[in-house]
């Protein structure tokens, strides 16, 4: 049996080796790996929490709201905490939200914690902040005051991660988006989240504000507009496209597909490239100007509508025109008439890299830079790879090549603009959270296509293409003159062009003096009543929006420079030409503001029944009656004078 005096050695040792392993431990964990426990402790004490910035909204030109971020809240309640239950359930009750957990919860001890998703507007939450246990946590959501009113250029959010995912959300999603902030929350055992205001390390900076150059009420009429054309014409779609010719600014666009359930919209106007027709021989007719290959007096045999075209040895191409014409065409019945004759002959005296370098300088075949993503370029191919002969009279009668809506716009927006092409946009202004300015849209142009000489030339060929003598005469005002050119082209399918399938367009200038507005329109494979023309189907409808534009309060348009004029059947202007003279006649010129016509000629119309729509639907079933309106006060509507039934002459005011 060992000595005490052993055993107790024994265990002094056994002590101390106890002491100096306590001591390793404690140097390990305080020294080698002291930064791991404290970062863990700090993990399961606190929380690094997001503070999402507040999105950027999106107005249109004159400061109506199309996009905006509203900020609502989801609710959390600290059950040991709130020491007026009673209260705190009635207000709950409030928010339409079942209470039954939350009653429990104050009854039995648990959860701890109750939430309620919600999201909940702040006026609704606003009664809850005085209470304690009460944590609001906020976010935002993104909505569309207008609803679909040009939703596909606005576009959307993805639904995961709020971030532009279609349309200018997603092409302008870095200025729109902000820059989040980030705070640090106090975290008990029962997993509740404190604030702690002291920890805030970064503060979230609103995204910048939007203005963009639509119109809404402009672009209202184009919606309503277009949808109701391709329904009544029975078509495929249809694009429409106004565009300011002074500052390449676009007031209104949309695309619409029809399906069983009604019309669709969509973006064909910048992604879908197309062939533009009888639109594109003002671009061939430019070539021959500019280059002087053609006299006032030069004239070619109109074929009495089919011509055999040689194109090689013993080879021909057949070239037809909708309308035979016999005797001889000038320049300027060409263009009036549409010929496709007229105008493959005449271009037979371009060279082909002429007529290329025309159609490239117009903007065919490169994207116009407008801040739209996915935007087409559409197709011109390089001069050495066109067929001698064939493809120069194919590319001047509009074939062969293809283009976008606003491509085409922006390139008679060249021809209103004195020959200068602008680059369009859909960008007016951006402004910080503050409302510091941070971009304004400039005028930006991009080349001096032709002289002011040749496009007020060019604008004398619309005159008359679009008078009653010529293919868009159904397009002309009352009281004012545009300018325009039809386009029938037929649609391509696969191994070839499809029979009976045809876009038809019509685009124009407005108003023939000091231009104000390129529109163009464009309706595909309309089958009504086989009305398939572009003067017959477009032009009708450029006429009725300019119509609704001119009564609208606010269109875009500057009345102060409008002057009313009378359209005669054939302008002096154009019998110059033909004579020698290549000036543009002044027109009689009467000033505003626009009169009523006179009871003799103007029809009778009844006045519909609006009361208990928005201003904006009332407005537009006014104006497609022809009737104007003057309005008083905002919101629903509650009554009219006159009165739904009651008659009234087109171009009267509705009060």
């Amino acid at each position: 049996m060992a000595k005490p005096a052993a055993r107790i050695g024994v265990i002094e040792v056994a002590i101390l080796l106890g002491l100096v392993a306590v001591v390793i431990r404690a140097a390990t964990l305080q020294l080698v790996q002291g930064n791991q426990w404290a970062a863990e402790a700090s993990t399961s004490r606190t929380i690094r929490k997001e503070l999402p910035a507040r999105r950027g909204t999106v107005y249109d030109r004159n400061g109506e709201v199309l996009a905006v971020t509203q900020e609502t809240y989801h609710l959390e309640i600290a059950t040991n905490e709130v020491n007026d239950t009673t209260g705190l359930v009635r207000q709950v009750v409030r928010l339409r939200v079942n209470t039954t957990k939350l009653r429990r919860a104050f009854r039995t001890g648990t959860p701890r914690s109750v939430y309620f998703h919600g999201p909940f507007r702040a006026s609704e939450v606003k009664p809850l902040r005085d209470f304690r246990g009460v944590r609001l946590l906020d976010d935002y959501r993104r909505s569309y005051p207008e609803g679909g009113l040009a939703r596909p250029i606005i576009g959307g959010l993805n639904a995961d991660s709020a971030i532009g995912e279609s349309g200018l959300e997603r092409s302008l999603d870095s200025l729109l988006r902000g820059v989040d902030g980030e705070a640090v929350y106090l975290r008990d055992r029962a997993g509740s989240l404190y604030e702690s205001p002291r920890r805030l390390t970064r503060n979230p900076v609103a995204g910048a504000d939007v203005y963009l150059t639509l119109d809404a009420e402009l672009q209202s009429i184009a919606e309503v507009a277009l949808t109701d054309a391709i329904t009544e014409l029975n078509a495929d779609a249809g694009d429409v496209v106004f565009l300011d010719p002074r500052s390449g600014e676009i007031l209104a666009l949309t695309s619409q597909v029809a399906t069983p359930g009604g019309t669709v919209p969509g973006t064909a106007a910048f992604t879908n490239p197309f062939e533009p027709g009888s639109t594109a021989k003002l671009f061939t007719a430019a070539a021959l100007l500019l280059h002087n290959r053609v006299k006032p007096t030069d004239s070619v045999f109109a074929e009495n509508g089919l011509w055999m075209m040689p194109v090689g040895k013993r080879r021909f191409y057949t070239v037809k025109d909708a309308e035979a014409r016999r005797g001889y065409l000038t320049l300027t019945t060409a263009v009036q008439h549409s010929s496709n004759i007229g105008m493959a002959k005449f271009s037979l005296r371009l060279q082909p890299s002429e007529q290329y370098d025309m159609l490239r300088d117009f903007g065919l075949g490169s994207p116009t830079g407008v801040e739209f993503p996915s935007e087409a370029r559409g197709t011109l191919r390089l001069p050495h790879q066109w067929i001698p002969v064939q493809d120069g009279a194919v590319a001047a009668m509009g074939y062969g090549v293809s283009v976008t809506a606003i491509q085409l716009a922006a390139a008679y927006g060249a021809i209103a603009n004195d020959g200068v092409l602008l680059a369009p946009t859909l960008i007016r202004e951006i402004r910080d959270h503050a409302g510091a300015i941070l971009y304004r849209h400039e005028v930006e142009p991009v080349r001096q296509v032709v002289s002011s000489e040749i496009a007020k030339q060019l604008r004398v060929f619309l005159r008359q293409a679009a008078s009653s003598a010529g293919t868009g005469g159904q397009a002309q005002l009352e009281n004012y003159m545009v300018l325009g050119k039809t386009g029938t082209a037929k649609r391509a399918g696969r191994g070839g062009y499809v029979q009976g399938d045809y876009a038809a367009s019509f685009i124009s200038i407005f108003p023939a003096e000091d231009p104000q507005l390129v529109v163009y329109a464009k309706i595909d494979h309309p089958r009504a009543k086989g009305i398939y023309y572009g003067g017959l189907t477009a032009a009708p409808l450029t006429r009725h929006m300019l119509q609704q534009a001119l009564a609208a309060r606010r269109s875009g348009l500057d009345r102060k420079r409008l002057v009313r004029v009378h359209a005669p059947e054939r302008h002096d202007s154009a019998r110059r030409f033909d004579s020698g003279e290549f000036d543009v006649g002044e027109s009689d010129a009467v000033t505003l503001p626009l009169r009523p016509a006179s009871p003799s000629t103007a029809p009778v119309v009844i006045v519909p029944e609006v009361a208990g729509l928005p201003i904006r639907s009332a407005v537009l079933s006014l104006h497609r009656r022809g009737l104007l309106v003057n309005l008083h006060g905002a919101g629903v509507v509650r009554r009219t004078q006159p009165s739904p039934g009651d008659s009234s002459r087109s171009g009267s005011v509705v009060q």
